[in-house]
């Protein structure tokens, strides 16, 4: 244990295999720093999410220290660095807020307990493996991973550390979303029968138009894994020096396949994840799927327009995903139905709501009396997050060691259904889908789109192969 974390890792990457990596505990938890002390926080990522969302809602709980940022793009790191330390100011609280572009050289710190990633899909697999390596709690912005093979090698690698681990799929805090989900697992609507599920999408569009890479961007590292591509803003994020704008508005990487699968995966790792956890199928996933969507023939943006998409599931439930439904999740069974949305809630102020969800109900059932009636002893009782805080319910976890609302294979396996519908809705058929050896049935076309090709030298799946 007297190596630094860069010696371990290039040796232990370099001659072990994955899951014997040793253990590492972090020093809280040996009693140089105890759970009761102040739990030291790594942001990588420091664009739109990460300042809207995941920041303040770490910020503002005490018994956590955000005492590193790390980002690409130099401007966004200095800002986000004074926007921290003028935080903690306005409490009376020095902190200086230690600034990176490579999140690796980062996590050799030891005094950095857990690390909050908030960077584009592309690059959720592979720093949340090295963090977890390092000896760090992970917490990542959904969805888990862009591949079905990633999203296998985060939660295999994951489940042989002493990793406190949360996605960011944060309406499992919501009190209504878990009172849904009770109410459905224990039979108040009887048996279950359909599921449906309405979200957004996103606009065609985006400049074609190659331009200059400005100098406070890391661009070759952004891109990562993915393949070389022109530079421009619509590709990546503004570069306004408005930090309204600069911080507000939705990157243009949320529209393109490299980074991102459209909504399917953006809002689909929110509310599919719902539907699992109200069915309790949180280790498996369908069975069937056919699907269907337009998508954009120019410009740069590429990701779905209007989409359908039906699955069954083993016991006989049907999945019906839709953009023209109210957007949240509608359980119906054998005995009424519960519907549970987002209202006209935003998470972030650049969140699209979508026609479909103005004027919809946050929470509505077919009876009053299903979701009034308390639960019982012999009813399902499921994760409480304190405060209704998903945040909170992070850090509380790593302070009790205890797992916090989602493990690693429950977010894979509600990515999953979000990936094999996006593989249904670009092929057009009905497909057939194991859920246990994760593979599709006689269908070699999708088979293979269950991973990507990257580019070297970057990619989880690379880095796990070298080990």
């Amino acid at each position: 244990m007297t190596q630094s974390r860069r010696q371990f890792l290039k040796s232990s990457l370099a001659g072990a295999g994955v899951l014997a990596f040793p253990t590492i505990i972090p020093a809280r938890v040996l009693g140089a720093d105890a759970p009761s002390k102040k739990i030291n926080l790594l942001q990588i990522g420091c664009g739109r999410i990460a300042r809207t969302l995941d920041l303040p809602g770490f910020l503002k709980h005490d018994i956590a220290r955000v005492i590193a940022v790390c980002d690409l793009d130099a401007i966004r790191v200095a800002d986000t660095k004074q926007f921290v330390e003028q935080y903690y100011a306005k409490k009376k609280i020095s902190v200086n807020v230690a600034t990176f572009a490579d999140y690796r050289e980062a996590l050799q710190r030891k005094d950095i307990d857990a690390v909050a990633i908030s960077t584009p899909d592309h690059w959720h697999a592979q720093p949340v493996i090295e963090a977890a390596l390092a000896g760090k709690d992970v917490y990542v912005q959904k969805p888990l991973t862009m591949t079905m093979a990633e999203g296998r090698a985060v939660s295999d690698v994951l489940r042989k550390q002493p990793c406190i681990f949360q996605v960011g799929s944060q309406r499992r805090a919501a009190v209504g979303v878990r009172m849904t989900c009770e109410a459905v697992r224990s039979g108040r609507i009887g048996k279950v029968h359909t599921v449906r599920v309405g979200m957004p999408t996103d606009p065609a569009g985006g400049e074609t138009r190659a331009i200059p890479v400005p100098p406070n961007l890391n661009y070759d590292a952004w891109l990562g894994p993915t393949p070389l591509a022109p530079y421009n803003e619509d590709r990546v994020h503004t570069q306004d020096p408005d930090p309204k704008k600069r911080f507000g508005l939705r990157p243009g990487w949320l529209r393109i396949e490299s980074y991102c699968l459209g909504m399917i995966t953006g809002h689909g790792a929110h509310w599919n994840d719902i539907v699992q956890w109200g069915l309790g199928t949180e280790d498996t996933g369908p069975v069937e799927i056919t699907g269907g969507a337009d998508f954009p023939k120019g410009g740069l943006w590429n990701v779905h327009g209007d989409y359908h998409v039906e699955a069954t599931y083993a016991n006989g439930v049907k999945l019906i995903i839709n953009n023209k439904l109210p957007i949240g999740v509608r359980f119906e069974g054998s005995d009424g139905w519960i519907f549970v949305g987002a209202g006209s809630e935003k998470v972030t102020p650049s969140d699209p709501i979508g026609k479909a969800g103005k004027g919809s109900k946050a929470l509505d059932a077919s009876n009053p009396d299903i979701l009034k009636t308390p639960l019982g002893a012999s009813d399902i009782h499921l994760h409480e997050s304190p405060q209704g805080d998903h945040h909170l319910d992070w850090l509380t976890s790593i302070q009790t060691r205890k797992p916090a609302a989602t493990t690693p294979e429950q977010a894979h396996r509600s990515t999953s259904v979000c990936i094999v519908a996006w593989i249904a809705m670009k092929l057009g058929r009905k497909l057939r889908w194991d859920p246990q050896a994760e593979k599709f049935i006689g269908d070699d076309a999708a088979n293979a789109m269950l991973t990507r090709t990257e580019r070297a030298p970057y990619g989880a799946l690379a880095l796990l192969k070298k080990a």
